[in-house]
């Protein structure tokens, strides 16, 4: 590290080496969010090859970031995040609220991504607002996207946690919400709101009634939304 370092003896710039290197605070960003497991903290970072992506993992529990454990009786491995690591989150957090407060909107929505946006929807879901005593589904459709990267569907099924499908799973579906890309983003992360973006007609809701009007319950944005 030294040979690509600043040599300097600045403690920002010795911070700056252990967290420049590219993907490294995406990657503590999706641990903190509670993916463990290799392919899970994969799809929270979709632009990033699995080989780079077990190179930077390596870097990261060599500089005391990350901590890789092995499950004896299955093989598992699991990545966790260290003290040290979680003392940046508060400071990574005020760094997405200043670049959500001061990036332009149109180039923070410049580079969409459906499965990205869809995964981070999954995990912020408020399971207690959609129904309890039966299995719930509601289908996301992008029609502006390829046919085969359209639709997703999220599944609530009592004491679960939520599951996403990007292939139809055969249930019958509650909710079909139909949206164009970059007003639901725009609406997740707290550029707009969901319900102006449903008057605006680029969101709209079919099938269950109750479900429709429980939207902003069940559908919680982004925490960068209360900026």
């Amino acid at each position: 590290m030294a040979g690509d370092g600043y040599n300097l003896y600045c403690p920002v710039s010795k911070a700056c080496e252990l967290l420049e290197p590219r993907w490294t605070l995406l990657l503590l960003c999706e641990m903190w969010s509670g993916s463990t497991h290799f392919n899970e903290i994969r799809r929270g970072v979709p632009g990033m090859s699995p080989t780079l992506m077990s190179k930077r993992l390596r870097e990261m529990e060599a500089n005391g970031l990350v901590a890789r454990t092995a499950n004896s009786s299955t093989g598992d491995i699991s990545y966790t995040t260290t003290k040290v690591a979680d003392e940046l989150e508060p400071i990574v957090d005020a760094l997405g609220r200043w670049a959500h407060r001061n990036v332009d909107a149109e180039v923070t929505l410049e580079k969409l991504d459906a499965k990205l946006l869809m995964w981070n929807i999954r995990r912020k879901i408020d399971i207690r607002a959609l129904p309890q005593r039966r299995r719930s589904v509601i289908e996301f459709t992008y029609p502006e996207l390829p046919q085969d990267e359209q639709s997703y569907w999220l599944i609530s099924k009592p004491g679960m946690p939520i599951d996403l499908c990007a292939l139809d799973p055969g249930h019958d579906v509650d909710l079909f919400v139909s949206a164009d890309l970059k007003a639901m983003t725009s609406a997740w992360i707290g550029l707009s709101s969901l319900k102006a973006e449903i008057s605006r007609g680029k969101i709209s809701l079919t099938g269950d009634r109750a479900i429709a009007a429980s939207i902003d319950s069940w559908l919680v944005r982004s925490s960068l939304a209360e900026c």
